[in-house]
Protein backbone atom coordinates (compact mmCIF):
# COMPACT_ATOMS: atom_id res chain seq x y z
CA UNK A 1 0.00 0.00 0.00
CA UNK A 2 2.89 2.37 0.76
CA UNK A 3 3.81 1.97 -2.85
CA UNK A 4 1.09 2.69 -4.25
CA UNK A 5 0.40 5.78 -2.29
CA UNK A 6 3.79 6.89 -3.20
CA UNK A 7 2.72 6.66 -6.60
CA UNK A 8 -0.31 8.44 -6.47
CA UNK A 9 1.99 11.24 -4.95
CA UNK A 10 3.69 11.04 -8.19
CA UNK A 11 0.83 11.27 -9.81
CA UNK A 12 0.37 14.43 -7.98
CA UNK A 13 3.35 16.09 -8.57
CA UNK A 14 2.92 15.38 -12.24
CA UNK A 15 0.05 18.19 -12.43
CA UNK A 16 -2.34 15.28 -13.35
CA UNK A 17 -6.47 16.41 -13.18
CA UNK A 18 -7.82 14.42 -10.24
CA UNK A 19 -9.84 12.35 -13.07
CA UNK A 20 -6.61 11.29 -15.12
CA UNK A 21 -5.33 9.93 -11.38
CA UNK A 22 -9.07 8.55 -11.32
CA UNK A 23 -8.56 6.49 -14.24
CA UNK A 24 -5.29 5.87 -13.76
CA UNK A 25 -6.52 4.49 -10.11
CA UNK A 26 -9.59 2.49 -11.97
CA UNK A 27 -6.74 0.20 -14.00
CA UNK A 28 -4.59 -0.53 -10.62
CA UNK A 29 -7.75 -1.91 -9.16
CA UNK A 30 -9.05 -3.85 -12.05
CA UNK A 31 -5.67 -5.30 -12.14
CA UNK A 32 -5.42 -6.13 -8.24
CA UNK A 33 -9.80 -7.82 -8.65
CA UNK A 34 -8.27 -9.71 -11.36
CA UNK A 35 -5.03 -10.74 -9.15
CA UNK A 36 -7.16 -11.65 -6.05
CA UNK A 37 -9.69 -13.44 -7.90
CA UNK A 38 -6.82 -15.94 -9.56
CA UNK A 39 -5.53 -16.40 -6.10
CA UNK A 40 -2.55 -14.59 -7.11
CA UNK A 41 -2.38 -12.12 -4.40
CA UNK A 42 -4.96 -11.66 -1.04
CA UNK A 43 -6.14 -9.19 -0.39
CA UNK A 44 -6.20 -6.20 -2.89
CA UNK A 45 -3.67 -3.37 -1.93
CA UNK A 46 -6.32 -0.61 -3.18
CA UNK A 47 -8.96 -1.76 -0.75
CA UNK A 48 -8.72 1.25 1.26
CA UNK A 49 -7.33 3.42 -1.71
CA UNK A 50 -10.03 6.46 -2.71
CA UNK A 51 -9.99 8.12 -5.84
CA UNK A 52 -9.38 11.61 -5.38
CA UNK A 53 -12.84 13.68 -5.07
CA UNK A 54 -13.86 15.05 -8.59
CA UNK A 55 -15.65 18.63 -9.19
CA UNK A 56 -18.79 17.82 -11.00
CA UNK A 57 -19.14 20.18 -13.95
CA UNK A 58 -22.02 22.27 -14.07
CA UNK A 59 -24.06 21.85 -17.03
CA UNK A 60 -24.91 24.69 -19.59
CA UNK A 61 -28.67 25.87 -19.64
CA UNK A 62 -30.25 27.54 -22.28
CA UNK A 63 -32.41 31.18 -21.28
CA UNK A 64 -35.97 30.60 -20.92
CA UNK A 65 -36.78 33.54 -23.69
CA UNK A 66 -34.02 32.58 -25.70
CA UNK A 67 -35.93 28.80 -26.18
CA UNK A 68 -39.48 31.05 -26.74
CA UNK A 69 -38.14 32.29 -29.32
CA UNK A 70 -36.57 29.71 -31.11
CA UNK A 71 -39.89 28.08 -31.00
CA UNK A 72 -41.99 31.27 -31.88
CA UNK A 73 -39.21 31.45 -34.77
CA UNK A 74 -40.29 28.11 -35.94
CA UNK A 75 -43.73 27.97 -35.57
CA UNK A 76 -44.46 31.18 -37.48
CA UNK A 77 -43.43 29.67 -40.65
CA UNK A 78 -45.72 26.17 -39.77
CA UNK A 79 -44.18 23.98 -42.44
CA UNK A 80 -43.82 20.35 -41.94
CA UNK A 81 -40.41 20.11 -41.00
CA UNK A 82 -40.43 23.46 -38.93
CA UNK A 83 -43.12 22.04 -36.64
CA UNK A 84 -41.13 18.07 -36.33
CA UNK A 85 -38.42 20.74 -35.04
CA UNK A 86 -40.51 22.51 -32.80
CA UNK A 87 -42.06 19.14 -31.35
CA UNK A 88 -38.35 17.68 -31.06
CA UNK A 89 -37.39 20.54 -28.76
CA UNK A 90 -40.48 21.25 -26.99
CA UNK A 91 -40.13 17.53 -26.08
CA UNK A 92 -36.76 17.84 -24.80
CA UNK A 93 -37.72 21.16 -22.60
CA UNK A 94 -41.17 20.66 -21.99
CA UNK A 95 -40.68 17.29 -20.60
CA UNK A 96 -37.04 17.15 -19.74
CA UNK A 97 -36.03 13.97 -21.95
CA UNK A 98 -32.98 12.70 -23.27
CA UNK A 99 -32.42 12.37 -26.88
CA UNK A 100 -32.44 8.86 -27.22
CA UNK A 101 -36.03 8.80 -25.14
CA UNK A 102 -37.21 11.55 -27.88
CA UNK A 103 -36.12 9.73 -30.64
CA UNK A 104 -37.61 6.24 -29.22
CA UNK A 105 -40.99 7.83 -28.65
CA UNK A 106 -43.92 5.86 -30.33
CA UNK A 107 -47.27 7.17 -31.49
CA UNK A 108 -49.07 5.31 -29.26
CA UNK A 109 -46.89 6.36 -26.46
CA UNK A 110 -48.32 10.20 -26.47
CA UNK A 111 -51.86 10.65 -24.57
CA UNK A 112 -53.45 14.24 -25.77
CA UNK A 113 -56.55 13.52 -23.53
CA UNK A 114 -54.66 12.70 -20.60
CA UNK A 115 -51.72 15.28 -20.94
CA UNK A 116 -48.91 12.45 -20.59
CA UNK A 117 -46.68 11.08 -22.23
CA UNK A 118 -45.12 7.26 -21.83
CA UNK A 119 -40.91 7.16 -21.68
CA UNK A 120 -38.81 4.47 -21.90
CA UNK A 121 -35.87 5.55 -20.31
CA UNK A 122 -32.42 4.11 -19.40
CA UNK A 123 -32.28 0.13 -18.31
CA UNK A 124 -35.71 0.18 -20.31
CA UNK A 125 -37.48 1.74 -17.45
CA UNK A 126 -41.15 2.71 -17.97
CA UNK A 127 -42.19 6.44 -16.46
CA UNK A 128 -44.94 9.04 -17.46
CA UNK A 129 -44.01 12.29 -17.41
CA UNK A 130 -46.77 14.99 -17.50
CA UNK A 131 -47.20 17.50 -21.04
CA UNK A 132 -47.58 21.13 -20.08
CA UNK A 133 -50.51 23.10 -22.39
CA UNK A 134 -47.77 24.73 -23.86
CA UNK A 135 -46.13 21.05 -25.26
CA UNK A 136 -49.84 19.72 -26.11
CA UNK A 137 -50.23 22.95 -28.70
CA UNK A 138 -46.80 22.25 -30.32
CA UNK A 139 -47.42 18.46 -30.38
CA UNK A 140 -51.44 19.01 -31.93
CA UNK A 141 -49.92 21.28 -34.52
CA UNK A 142 -47.29 18.70 -35.57
CA UNK A 143 -49.83 16.05 -36.02
CA UNK A 144 -52.09 17.88 -38.46
CA UNK A 145 -48.86 17.67 -40.48
CA UNK A 146 -48.21 14.08 -40.44
CA UNK A 147 -49.79 10.90 -40.71
CA UNK A 148 -49.21 7.86 -38.36
CA UNK A 149 -50.59 4.88 -40.13
CA UNK A 150 -50.17 2.57 -36.64
CA UNK A 151 -49.71 2.72 -33.20
CA UNK A 152 -46.36 1.57 -32.77
CA UNK A 153 -45.04 4.09 -35.41
CA UNK A 154 -43.02 6.43 -34.45
CA UNK A 155 -44.22 9.87 -33.10
CA UNK A 156 -41.21 11.98 -35.58
CA UNK A 157 -39.56 10.67 -38.25
CA UNK A 158 -36.84 11.88 -40.88
CA UNK A 159 -37.57 13.70 -44.33
CA UNK A 160 -36.93 9.80 -45.89
CA UNK A 161 -39.77 8.16 -43.41
CA UNK A 162 -37.26 6.77 -40.46
CA UNK A 163 -37.77 7.13 -37.21
CA UNK A 164 -35.29 9.82 -35.75
CA UNK A 165 -31.83 9.22 -34.21
CA UNK A 166 -29.49 11.47 -32.09
CA UNK A 167 -27.46 12.88 -34.45
CA UNK A 168 -30.42 13.64 -36.60
CA UNK A 169 -31.38 16.21 -33.51
CA UNK A 170 -27.79 17.57 -33.18
CA UNK A 171 -28.30 19.06 -36.71
CA UNK A 172 -31.87 20.91 -35.85
CA UNK A 173 -29.45 22.44 -32.93
CA UNK A 174 -26.74 23.47 -35.20
CA UNK A 175 -28.76 24.60 -37.93
CA UNK A 176 -30.56 26.77 -35.96
CA UNK A 177 -26.96 28.13 -34.34
CA UNK A 178 -28.58 28.37 -30.82
CA UNK A 179 -24.66 29.18 -29.65
CA UNK A 180 -26.25 32.71 -30.39
CA UNK A 181 -28.66 32.35 -27.51
CA UNK A 182 -26.49 32.51 -24.40
CA UNK A 183 -25.62 28.40 -24.80
CA UNK A 184 -22.08 27.37 -24.91
CA UNK A 185 -22.35 24.44 -27.07
CA UNK A 186 -24.95 23.35 -29.22
CA UNK A 187 -25.94 19.72 -27.89
CA UNK A 188 -29.61 18.73 -27.53
CA UNK A 189 -29.07 18.06 -23.75
CA UNK A 190 -28.43 21.10 -22.81
CA UNK A 191 -32.30 21.51 -22.94
CA UNK A 192 -32.72 18.98 -20.31
CA UNK A 193 -30.47 20.38 -18.44
CA UNK A 194 -32.46 24.07 -18.70
CA UNK A 195 -35.56 22.50 -17.73
CA UNK A 196 -34.71 20.97 -14.47
CA UNK A 197 -32.14 24.53 -13.36
CA UNK A 198 -35.70 26.22 -14.18
CA UNK A 199 -38.02 23.59 -12.49
CA UNK A 200 -35.31 24.15 -9.35
CA UNK A 201 -35.37 27.77 -9.81
CA UNK A 202 -39.18 28.43 -9.56
CA UNK A 203 -38.98 25.59 -6.53
CA UNK A 204 -39.73 22.66 -7.46
CA UNK A 205 -39.00 20.13 -5.08
CA UNK A 206 -36.22 17.58 -5.55
CA UNK A 207 -37.69 14.60 -5.84
CA UNK A 208 -40.45 15.50 -8.38
CA UNK A 209 -37.47 16.71 -10.49
CA UNK A 210 -35.39 13.30 -10.11
CA UNK A 211 -38.92 11.52 -11.21
CA UNK A 212 -39.35 13.50 -13.57
CA UNK A 213 -35.65 13.09 -14.92
CA UNK A 214 -35.68 9.33 -14.64
CA UNK A 215 -32.63 9.34 -12.32
CA UNK A 216 -32.19 6.31 -10.68
CA UNK A 217 -30.12 7.91 -7.75
CA UNK A 218 -30.92 11.27 -5.81
CA UNK A 219 -27.26 11.92 -6.16
CA UNK A 220 -27.84 12.40 -9.85
CA UNK A 221 -30.52 15.46 -9.68
CA UNK A 222 -28.30 17.15 -6.77
CA UNK A 223 -26.31 18.94 -9.26
CA UNK A 224 -29.15 21.11 -10.16
CA UNK A 225 -29.79 22.46 -6.89
CA UNK A 226 -25.94 23.34 -7.68
CA UNK A 227 -26.75 24.87 -11.05
CA UNK A 228 -29.50 26.98 -9.19
CA UNK A 229 -27.11 28.40 -6.12
CA UNK A 230 -24.52 28.96 -8.90
CA UNK A 231 -27.30 31.39 -10.55
CA UNK A 232 -28.97 32.55 -7.41
CA UNK A 233 -25.14 34.16 -6.83
CA UNK A 234 -24.37 35.38 -10.09
CA UNK A 235 -27.44 37.68 -10.00
CA UNK A 236 -26.89 38.98 -6.08
CA UNK A 237 -23.45 39.90 -7.66
CA UNK A 238 -25.16 41.34 -10.23
CA UNK A 239 -27.66 43.12 -8.50
CA UNK A 240 -26.93 43.56 -4.82
CA UNK A 241 -25.92 46.98 -4.00
CA UNK A 242 -23.97 45.25 -1.31
CA UNK A 243 -21.98 42.41 -3.44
Amino acid sequence: MRHIRNYIILLSEQDLSRTSIARKLASLRGFFNYSVRNGLIEPSPMKHIKNPKIKRKIPDTLALDSFEKIIKFLMENDSKENLTKAAILELLYGCALRVSEVCSINYIDIDIQGASLKIVGKGSKERLVPLGRKSIEIINAYLKKVTHKNPEDPLFFTPSGKRIYPRFVQRIMEKLSIGKHDVVKKNPHVLRHSAATHMMDKGADLMSVKELLGHENLSTTQIYTHVSVERLKKSHKKAHPKS
